[in-house]
């Protein structure tokens, strides 16, 4: 069993194609490509926390994507789920646990996970992790702070390939994104 990460999937969000600069054509495309690269890499068993804003308008049908992906997912609530996702009895019904913040463990390290970026996460001095979504690609003052953070890790499906994460992939993914970028 492993812990995946991800967040910002804005099913149903056709401008976040062109703001994210998403390499789809439109929402299917990108619903559909999201379901095999999710399938393809978590199994049944795996924990997925899902870091908010699973959808944008399309709510409707929300359901049909959340109800093809494996694993256990975890809804940590996003600024757009509560007037969407939240008011969609299927679409939740796809969650195993639904929270705003959560404290995890993920082999043996505390994990603080919340859509919005935590400057001082909890047990932050203590060496534990904090997995956030939010701000897209944006970069900007908060952002680079966020990314010089050693233990702080963006999960938003546009910087990590469109599929959950590991821990340690998030790092990785960081890592890459801040050498591109040049912040240290």
């Amino acid at each position: 069993m492993k812990n995946y990460y991800i967040s910002d999937l804005h099913l149903g969000h056709t401008n976040c194609l062109r703001f994210d600069d998403r390499p789809y054509t439109d929402v299917d495309e990108m619903a559909k490509d999201i379901i095999v690269r999710w399938n393809s890499k978590v199994r049944d068993d795996d924990q997925v926390y899902l870091l908010g804003d699973v959808a944008y308008k399309d709510i409707g049908s929300v359901y049909e994507v959340l109800e093809k992906l494996r694993g256990h997912i975890h809804l940590v609530i996003g600024n757009h789920d509560p007037s969407r996702v939240m008011k969609n009895e299927r679409a939740m019904r796809c969650f195993e646990s639904v929270d705003w913040i959560m404290n995890i463990k993920d082999e043996g390290r505390n994990v603080c996970l919340c859509h919005f970026p935590i400057i001082c996460w909890d047990k932050k001095h203590r060496d534990s992790y904090h997995v956030y979504g939010h701000v897209h690609t944006r970069v900007n003052e908060d952002t680079i702070y966020m990314m010089k953070q050693e233990r702080a890790f963006n999960a938003g499906c546009m910087l990590n390939n469109y599929e959950p994460c590991t821990l340690e992939e998030l790092a990785e993914n960081t890592r890459k994104r801040n050498e591109e970028l040049g912040i240290i």
